[in-house]
């Protein structure tokens, strides 16, 4: 009899498990398939020449910022239809996401504006003037694309909150698929098109986004598992207030994605002062762990799905539940990458570069993103599943004071000033990104368990 409880919660954590990977696991190739996109765009722009390299990478370096504000703030929509999927409500699920689509037209319009003029943006960045014409060039080609994927993006979410992630993971290896003969068209003139260059990246990447958004229409609208939604019923006129609630969730959520994303690019400035070897040494650690930090946010991106749904069937245990086992997933994930880091570090390092001075500095830097393997995975969990409880706005000021108010101070003053005795460079840099990282986690992980219990203590008094 004693065993009885125990043995319930085993086979009740596996089933959520098993429900979370399900959702999960097509949300991780998404992500990676976008990642990789990057990494085919930087390769085949490589081959043109150094000019067209440094193109491309400085209006990276401008548009994906933008594009993770834009795409964070339509995150909103995800929440929304969780909960009112799970409630059994699929009728309302419609006119939300139709007033989410206006919503995405206006954020992806106001982003591809931002893009077209950020010409201001790159003399600030004191860029040489010889870049200045190709990297505006592929910026606003990009441009051209930021509505398409905005919708994409609600439709997207839309679905994930349903809980079929696996469109989002077909279009996006579609997509990736699709890059790599774009790119080789408009790089190098084929076709009878004119050889654009690093530019002709710009180009592949919006011709992309909008096959996505037609690859995403067409599924939502013949697929049987939305029609229930009833999303192409009928046309909506803007309604400001829903608009507002969408934005008063979702506002938030980019400004936090923004704001950690941000951090490691001032980073990078900041260390640009210290050599080429300083920062190829950071580009390598900060590549890698980027591309191992892609599982842990596809786990939070399912949590805040399972723990959605669980608010909107009236189950508040069972969503604190669904966030417990989405941390100790991410959790068992970090201790293992943080393994293979530790083990592998000098073989990682030597994948991207043969310099024995890059590879000393990268593989002693790649140790701290070992380090904050399991702060990360903690923090992005327990920000997703507080997506899931819309708790949104203390979530952002928690995470831009850990990174801005204490992860980036004490990173310079270890890194640049004589403060704590002899500058450490980049090495002090990265340690205020592990004390960061690990503030962000305690405060978020304290957030959550907050919010879990406001939802158990309002559920019993409901009764």
């Amino acid at each position: 009899m004693t065993s009885q409880p125990a043995e319930s919660r085993l086979q009740r954590g596996r089933r959520e498990l098993r429900g979370l990977l399900l959702l999960a696991t097509p949300i991780i190739i998404a992500q990676l398939s976008h990642t990789a996109m990057g990494f085919v765009d930087t390769l085949m722009s490589g081959r043109v020449g150094p000019r067209d390299l440094a193109a491309v990478a400085l209006g990276n370096s401008i548009w994906v910022p933008v594009f993770l504000l834009m795409t964070g703030i339509l995150l909103a929509t995800t929440p929304k239809v969780a909960q009112r999927f799970g409630a059994g409500e699929p009728a309302s699920i419609g006119p939300l996401v139709r007033q989410a689509l206006w919503l995405a037209l206006s954020v992806g319009g106001s982003a591809a504006v931002l893009l077209w003029n950020a010409e201001a943006v790159l003399r600030l960045m004191d860029v040489e003037p010889d870049l200045i014409t190709p990297a505006m060039g592929y910026l606003r080609a990009v441009a051209c694309g930021f509505p398409a994927v905005a919708l994409y993006h609600v439709l997207r979410c839309f679905s994930d909150g349903l809980g079929h992630t696996r469109p989002s993971m077909v279009l996006g290896l579609c997509g990736l698929l699709l890059n790599i003969p774009l790119n080789y068209i408009f790089i190098y003139g084929k076709l009878g098109l004119p050889a654009m260059g690093g530019v002709g990246c710009g180009w592949a990447t919006a011709l992309v986004m909008s096959f996505m958004l037609l690859g995403m229409l067409g599924w939502v609208r013949w697929a049987p598992y939305y029609r229930a939604s009833q999303l192409f019923q009928r046309f909506d006129r803007p309604q400001w207030p829903v608009i507002r609630r969408l934005l008063s969730i979702g506002l938030p959520i980019g400004i936090a994605v923004f704001a950690e994303s941000s951090i490691f690019a001032v980073i990078a400035l900041l260390i640009g002062g210290l050599g080429a070897t300083v920062v190829a040494g950071h580009q390598i650690a900060l590549n890698f762990s980027s591309l191992v930090f892609m599982i842990p946010y596809s786990l939070g991106m399912a949590v805040t799905v399972r723990v959605g749904q669980a608010l909107g069937r009236g189950e508040p245990r069972q969503a604190r539940f669904a966030a417990g086992v989405g941390m100790a997933s991410a959790l068992a994930y970090a201790c293992l990458s943080a393994s293979l880091i530790l083990l592998l570090r000098e073989q990682i390092v030597q994948i991207y570069s043969p310099d024995p001075a890059v590879i000393a500095l990268a593989a002693t830097l790649i140790v701290y993103a070992a380090l904050f393997q399991l702060s990360d995975a903690v923090q992005v969990t327990a920000a997703g599943a507080l997506r899931g409880y819309q708790d949104t706005r203390v979530t952002m000021l928690l995470t831009l004071f850990a990174y801005w108010g204490i992860g980036l101070p004490v990173g310079y003053s270890l890194g640049l000033t004589g403060w704590f005795g002899e500058p450490s460079g980049p090495r002090g840099l990265w340690q205020g990104l592990v004390v960061g990282l690990s503030c962000a986690a305690v405060m978020l992980a304290i957030r959550l368990a907050a919010s879990a219990r406001r939802r158990i203590r309002a559920a019993k008094l409901a009764r």
